[in-house]
């Protein structure tokens, strides 16, 4: 049964555990098949977490609008989110054999760290989200992992509010809890942390959403300007022809250089070689394959990033066409429109929005 499975596996054969398989159902020729009603839900997972939403506030409003989850509960589990954006599958691709059975008895399984051969098989069935989104939403979750911004949000100013003074996060912070003055601000978290203190003020909820209508309003004034600044942005800066062009030219290498070595492992098993000059030729040829790896992982790694900084101007190119003057808070574009909004010890607000424009309140 073991050889069965993983001769599958080699053939490049998908299987999914369908019935917690979001997505997907067995189609009449064995292989994965949209479920376009459930597709539906994975893309808006997929485009709520570019809009800048975390993982737990997706749960949130998949939960409030009745979305069964995969295994047809009402509450969501933030890892069940994590995985859909994470998996390969969504994109057309498998990776198989991620885990194994350690115990046929026991049926124990463990996760794959190497101890039996994985096979990648790329547009092995239909994608439900587009390759180069999928790469982009992987690119943004190492992007916010390197920010270390908390997993849980509360609040649409959670992770949005840095401090000006220490580059912290600023937080909710409650006076006066148990009385009739009770009331909720919002503080740097490391205000009081060390040996000095941050000199920046506390905000309010009410003072930043009303200055950030301010500040968008403002940006409609001149709206045909700045999405042709942004369209602009979108050529120099998300532009990847030359890494795609080098990726394929260090793709082309690695083939060179397994053909190369195949050759040589060939001529050593029917030709009497000089050992040492044949281990020296081969180890020539594992550190070209090695240089050529590392490359690949960093430029891959800048094309992702440059495809996500793409998605990220484009959405708000197009909340810039659809808007009109803003009368009251609107928590979808403060979402897809702000990356961040930094409180100065002057008490003003600096608010970045994601194309790159900056505007001080």
């Amino acid at each position: 049964m073991t050889w069965g499975q993983r001769k599958r596996f080699a053939d490049g054969k998908v299987s999914m555990p369908y019935k917690r398989f979001l997505g997907y159902e067995k189609g009449e020729d064995g292989s994965p098949k949209i479920i376009e009603s459930e597709a539906e839900i994975v893309r808006m997972i997929y485009s709520l977490f570019m809009e800048g939403k975390t993982t737990s506030a997706i749960t949130r409003h998949l939960a409030e609008r009745g979305i069964l989850s995969p295994g047809g509960k009402k509450k969501w589990q933030v890892a069940t989110v994590d995985s859909i954006l994470t998996n390969e599958k969504y994109k057309g691709d498998a990776l198989l054999q991620k885990r194994f059975t350690v115990d046929f008895l026991s049926k124990k399984m463990k996760d794959n760290e190497g101890e039996v051969p994985q096979y990648y098989v790329q547009n092995s069935h239909p994608a439900i989200i587009e390759p180069d989104e999928f790469d982009a939403v992987q690119a943004e979750i190492q992007r916010r992992k390197k920010l270390g911004r908390p997993a849980a949000c509360q609040s649409p100013l959670s992770t949005k509010l840095v401090c000006g003074d220490c580059g912290g996060f600023y937080g909710s912070k409650v006076w006066g809890s148990n009385t009739k003055y009770r009331r909720v601000i919002w503080r740097c978290n490391d205000k009081y942390r060390g040996d000095s203190k941050c000199s920046t003020p506390h905000v309010t909820e009410e003072e930043v959403k009303k200055k950030f209508l301010e500040a968008f309003n403002s940006l409609l004034e001149y709206r045909e300007e700045l999405i042709s600044n942004c369209r602009l942005s979108q050529t120099v800066l998300c532009d990847y022809s030359d890494l795609a062009s080098e990726l394929d030219d260090l793709y082309r290498e690695l083939e060179v250089v397994a053909e190369l070595s195949r050759k040589a492992i060939y001529e050593n098993a029917h030709i009497a070689i000089n050992q040492s000059e044949w281990q020296e030729r081969n180890n020539g040829y594992l550190e070209r394959h090695q240089k050529a790896t590392e490359r690949i992982a960093e430029l891959e790694d800048r094309k992702r990033e440059k495809q996500s900084k793409n998605r990220m101007i484009e959405s708000f190119i197009r909340n810039l066409e659809s808007c009109d003057i803003l009368k009251e808070f609107d928590e979808c574009l403060w979402i897809a429109a702000i990356d961040k909004v930094v409180v100065n010890p002057d008490a003003g607000l600096t608010f970045h929005f994601k194309d790159g424009t900056n505007y001080a309140k």
